[in-house]
């Protein structure tokens, strides 16, 4: 028995949840950490309020996994999670930014910081299911195309969360001027849309695609051996975490370096431009100036991300050509020379060029590793894999929101541009640690040839 191959709209639909996801992703990575500074936080301390985001994600994440990939309900297998995440995270996204309204009884900073961290856990509920989905439902050949075609649908959704902001602002004349400890109101319509079409997106995967179940996946995995019983249950993780296969460990390190630069652009993008394309005061968060320097940095996120959305077409026809290996490192190359020139930039209108280079790296590495590593990986537990494989993509976030406020407090005098271009050193590196990956599925199809 083997698995079918799917229409694109199939692999559309299965995927389209992620639209959602992503804008409310998109809607958190633009604009959390001014919304943490209206309520308070310095420069310094937002890499820490964002520390709640990467340590749930190291929890959750190979928790889901674990269980996904030993549920069936009506529902079915991953779907039951992702529903329940986005219903969750939908919650968190439009309670961030009113967590002003919580005054009476808590610092609206904190209770910010803790909607920041429901809506990171919930995403996180509802992403690696979506991952583990694509390679449960999809063919070893129709990987990339799926994990590509997740990758136009996170460009698409990040496009539109983060350019959402700017668009009410300038184009339906809504006002993004910040009362002293109040979020503007561009930014409260932007999170309660993206609420919903976060749900919406959801609920359309969740009703047009089925899912094998775990008989039908046994049988088309007769080469596996049988799994014998596990009795220990969450303690598996860990057993399997010693265990994981050897592409997994290789992807790791890249993974590290890729993810610690994301998040350094996340977190310091905004006062980094607003203070040296936009020659603003450290600390000037409640200025219209700054606002407005806010609003360009959703601009900017939503250009790379809609880059990302055009190149991931492009993804599998270069994997084809030159390798899986060789298109990650190339992509990865051009987004880190895109980070590092963000300090060279004379105005925030050359900052475009920067984020064109970063969309690149962003659409490879949405795609690249889960489609290298899903070959490497057992089916049977590919949900707690894909989860397991999680951590290398938050712990690098810890340790960035651990280090980076204290070297830009202390390093860089106040002045994140530095930590932009130390996250473009980083592209480098993740780039030059691709060559020591095996691709599993490409050596044996130069086996089979």
């Amino acid at each position: 028995m083997k698995k079918r191959k799917l229409s694109f709209l199939e692999i559309w639909n299965m995927s389209f949840g992620f639209l959602g996801i992503q804008m409310g992703f998109a809607l958190q990575n633009a604009n959390a950490s001014r919304i943490l500074q209206i309520f308070g936080a310095d420069v310094h301390q937002l890499s820490w309020f964002w520390l709640v985001a990467p340590l749930t994600g190291l929890i959750v994440q190979p928790v889901i996994g674990h269980y996904s990939d030993r549920t069936w309900t009506r529902l079915g297998r991953r779907r039951p999670f992702f529903l329940t995440g986005a219903i969750l995270a939908s919650i968190g996204l439009v309670l961030l930014p009113r967590a002003d309204i919580f005054v009476a009884f808590l610092p609206a900073l904190w209770v910010g910081a803790g909607m920041l961290m429901i809506m990171d856990a919930s995403i996180n509920v509802a992403m690696e299911p979506f991952r583990a989905l694509v390679a449960d439902n999809l063919p070893s050949d129709q990987r990339t195309l799926g994990f590509s075609i997740q990758t136009v649908l996170i460009g698409i959704g990040a496009v539109v969360g983060s350019w959402l902001p700017y668009v009410l602002t300038n184009w339906i004349g809504i006002s993004n001027e910040a009362v002293a400890g109040k979020v503007p109101l561009n930014l409260l319509f932007s999170f309660i849309i993206g609420a919903l079409i976060l749900v919406a997106s959801i609920l359309l995967t969740v009703l047009t695609t089925k899912e094998y179940s775990p008989e039908e996946l046994a049988k088309m995995e007769p080469e596996e051996p049988e799994e014998t019983e596990e009795k220990a249950g969450l303690l598996n993780i860990f057993s399997d975490f010693v265990k994981m296969p050897g592409t997994m460990r290789q992807l790791s390190w890249v993974q590290f370096f890729s993810w610690f630069g994301l998040f350094g652009m996340w977190v310091f993008s905004t006062p980094a431009i607003a203070h040296h394309i936009y020659g603003l005061p450290l600390d000037d968060s409640h200025s219209r100036a700054y606002q407005t320097a806010g609003d360009w940095v959703g601009v900017l996120f939503g250009v790379y991300n809609a880059v990302s959305a055009v190149f991931a077409f492009f993804l599998p026809v270069m994997a084809k050509k030159i390798g899986r290996k060789s298109t990650h490192t190339i992509s990865l190359v051009i987004g880190g020379i895109g980070l590092i020139s963000v300090y060279f930039a004379p105005n925030e209108y050359w900052l475009i060029a920067s984020m064109l280079a970063v969309g690149i790296a962003w659409a490879s590495i949405l795609a690249m590793p889960y489609a290298i590593l899903a070959g490497s990986i057992p089916a049977r537990k590919m949900g707690v894999y894909m989860g397991i494989f999680n951590f290398f993509i938050v712990i690098p976030q810890i340790i960035n929101a651990l280090i980076g406020g204290p070297m830009v407090k202390y390093l860089y005098g106040g002045n994140a541009i530095y930590a932009i271009v130390v996250s473009g050193i980083s592209f480098l590196l993740a780039a030059a640690l691709v060559s020591r990956v095996d691709d599993v599925d490409e050596a044996n199809d130069r086996k089979t040839q």
